[in-house]
């Protein structure tokens, strides 16, 4: 992905942990694949992270510009994308790792022809398409951003978009989003505006931690406890926890001499994940690890560690629900 810098395996290497809960089943509902001429992560690279100790038995693959098609008409060119994750997913299944048991693709939802472009993607996803991911983050200062989001301005409020987003709800699909902190309030309005869509909440709503916001994370972080509880209003929003150790959230583990413990990623990004657990409820959460977006700053077995960590405090039926029930449910997988 552009603006990533690949981390060294010597350099991740340097933190190892014995597996806690090792048998513990894990759904693992958001990671990416891509090949670029500066870092590939393809399915023997996801099994190599997926196979390093915590027992990931299934994942879910979301869209990132990937493989995309050279020619053709351009609302069909992410289409090529579900063909390349679709030919993974095939080989996952008699591989050494984990299966890849369901994909999210990006579509333009506020094409006109959205139908068409749904159908391309079943017909490529084979049997694996559980939904789209057309995200509206936007930044006004982007150039402080390892990975800024293209949304258009305005999108949420757009009433071609949402009607695209209950497209999407007539046809069984989940809509999924990607946001910045600071957007989280129109993704409310977006949400109450289409309630018969199953939403899902990537990233906690991304709080950025660089640029501008460096000096800010307390400040965004007591509005970001009221928007997340505004969130978890709406009964047709799934929040998935994770993707707080991207490099714009401003902890700065990708540029240490040394990556994080799983203790010092619980000290730094617990108290994310306690708020939006007692805001929604373990049964509407599930962990995801972002890979390999988040391997930037924090290996998988040591990330998995911190999340069982986190998970120590709750029930037996929310520890299953946030490792695998809500993900099973939610993204269709048994």
């Amino acid at each position: 992905m552009a603006g990533l810098i690949p981390p060294s395996e010597e350099w991740l290497a340097q933190v190892q942990e014995p597996i806690l809960d090792p048998e513990r089943i894990i759904v693992d509902p958001h990671h990416h694949l891509w090949k670029s001429p500066m870092w590939d992560y393809v399915l023997e690279d996801l099994w190599a992270d997926t196979v390093s100790g915590h027992n990931i038995t299934k994942t879910v693959y979301l869209e990132c510009r990937s493989s995309y098609y050279e020619g053709g008409p351009e609302y069909l060119k992410p289409v090529g994308e579900t063909v390349f994750v679709e030919s993974a997913a095939s080989a996952s299944r008699a591989g050494p790792g984990s299966e890849i048991a369901g994909l999210v693709a990006h579509a333009d939802l506020t094409s006109p022809h959205l139908d068409q472009i749904l159908d391309a993607h079943d017909e490529a996803a084979k049997g694996l398409l559980r939904g789209i991911r057309h995200s509206i983050a936007r930044e006004p200062n982007p150039e402080t951003l390892t990975i800024p989001g293209r949304g258009a301005e305005g999108l949420s409020s757009n009433e071609e978009f949402r009607q695209g987003v209950r497209r999407l709800g007539d046809r069984g699909y989940i809509y999924e989003c990607w946001l910045y902190h600071h957007q989280i309030q129109d993704y409310v309005e977006l949400a109450k505006a289409v309630p018969d869509t199953t939403f899902v909440f990537d990233h906690f709503g991304t709080p950025i931690g660089v640029g501008l916001y460096a000096n800010q994370r307390e400040t965004i972080f007591e509005q970001w406890k009221e928007d997340i509880a505004a969130v978890a209003k709406c009964p047709n929003v799934i929040a998935k926890l994770g993707g707080l150790a991207m490099p714009d959230n401003g902890f700065g583990w990708d540029q240490r001499d040394t990556p994080p413990t799983s203790d010092e990623f619980v000290d730094a990004q617990a108290r994310y994940y306690h708020h939006t657990i007692k805001c929604f409820g373990a049964e509407r959460c599930m962990f995801e690890s972002n890979f390999p977006v988040d391997r930037t700053s924090i290996s998988y077995h040591v990330l998995w560690n911190g999340l069982k960590k986190i998970a120590a405090q709750y029930s037996e039926e929310e520890k299953c629900a946030l490792f695998n029930d809500t993900a099973t449910r939610v993204y269709k997988l048994a």
